[in-house]
């Protein structure tokens, strides 16, 4: 969905006020407590999106993520009845790591360390001289993380009883994403990138378009036109902890001659796959608490961003296609849009970087969002709410 420049209309200060306007405090982009609470009270506890089930094609595939914030690497796979599990990749008998390969496929897995062997499901199949260990094969599964699927992005949760599923957690966002383009997807293309900033800093960047003009004028700022010179989104929905924008897009705004030839072709592979448009074509989703997600069926763009420390975050974007290349032309679009996307957060990354520094100095006492930055309000609200609720818990208040 593409709007006009004349349809464009700013979002007013009373649509918004029930967020607030106060300005809110600089210390939890900074204060290593405040990380530690959110790194119990938000990771430990909410879905977390990890992957696509487009990297699992057949039982016995599997993919290996780190996450740095739980000190945890996490085995995910597709089992021989083709549900999709995760895991923790620790042996049972002594915690040995059990998979080192990032991605690959296998019908078994055994500890290279005393060489106990288990299923794709998790199961214990075998261990050398196991009668000698007063425990049973039941016991001694692989330690399962709960799992689900929604548009083929694959969630985990590492809160073994967490109160809510998936489906739940999503609320009406989830039927959205399905009609994505992204459920179809077959392939992506992945860069990633570490940034010294806190992962709030990182996320808030990437959810407000007060910047564009200023920051991306060499990539075009995503298509300002006169009308909207800030690039404003034309409107925000909110659903719980998550939230979207809508994208605006002059259709008469110029761009370079490449990028449109780039654009054509890949939205003419996209029309042939019967995936162009569609009622979420131009909505940015931002749900709780580190992903985004682009409706667009041209790119299928997501972005994960991944807290390492109170200062330090790794980003993940992927732009994912539905069918392999179905000429040079529709590879060269698909390399251009890659590389493209690229460069336009390659122009974000060191204004993020200054401003963390600028926090972490201690000079500021609070931030200000303004009404177009009020999807940056919202999650802040949310994270603390979670933090706050989780320290009343640790108190006894809860």
């Amino acid at each position: 969905m593409s709007v006009e420049a004349s349809e464009f209309r700013p979002t007013s200060k009373a649509e918004v006020a029930w967020l607030g306007t106060e300005p809110i405090p600089a210390r939890p982009y900074y204060d290593p407590d405040y990380f530690e609470l959110e790194r119990r009270a938000v990771f430990m506890r909410s879905w977390l999106q990890m992957g696509h089930t487009c990297e699992l094609p057949e039982p016995g595939s599997f993919i290996r993520r780190e996450l740095e914030f739980a000190r945890a690497s996490i085995l995910i796979m597709r089992g021989q009845d083709g549900k999709v599990r995760a895991f923790h990749n620790v042996c049972p008998h002594r915690g040995t790591r059990l998979v080192d390969e990032v991605q690959g496929r296998r019908s078994r897995f055994s500890c290279r360390y005393h060489m106990w062997t288990f299923a794709g499901d998790g199961r214990l199949l075998s261990a050398p001289d196991f009668e000698q260990f007063n425990i049973s094969k039941e016991q001694c599964g692989l330690p399962e993380l709960p799992t689900a699927v929604c548009a083929g992005l694959i969630f985990i949760n590492l809160d073994r009883n967490p109160s809510q599923g998936l489906q739940e957690f999503l609320g009406p966002i989830g039927e959205e994403l399905e009609s994505l383009a992204v459920a179809k997807a077959t392939t992506f293309t992945e860069y990633v990138y570490d940034i010294d900033a806190n992962w709030k800093l990182v996320y808030d960047n990437f959810q407000e378009n007060y910047h564009l003009r200023f920051i991306h004028p060499r990539s075009g700022g995503g298509g300002i036109g006169p009308a909207n010179p800030f690039g404003y989104p034309t409107g925000f929905t909110f659903h719980g902890l998550h939230r979207k924008q809508c994208i605006w897009n002059d259709a008469a705004a110029p761009v370079h001659p490449v990028q449109g030839s780039a654009f054509a072709k890949a939205a003419a592979g996209a029309s042939a796959r019967g995936i162009l448009g569609g009622p979420h074509a131009r909505q940015y989703f931002a749900l709780f608490p580190n992903f985004f997600i682009l409706g667009s069926p041209i790119t299928h763009f997501s972005h994960t961003v991944y807290p390492l420390s109170v200062d330090r975050s790794r980003g993940v974007i992927r732009l994912y296609w539905v069918g392999e290349d179905s000429s040079a032309s529709e590879r060269f679009a698909r390399e251009y849009l890659t590389a493209s996307m690229r460069d336009l957060h390659a122009e974000d990354r060191a204004v993020i970087a200054a401003g963390q520094q600028g926090l972490s100095s201690g000079a500021l006492e609070h931030i200000h969002f303004q009404t177009n930055e009020v999807l940056c309000r919202h999650f802040y609200h949310c994270v603390d709410s979670r933090v706050q609720r989780y320290r009343d818990e640790q108190s006894g208040r809860g």
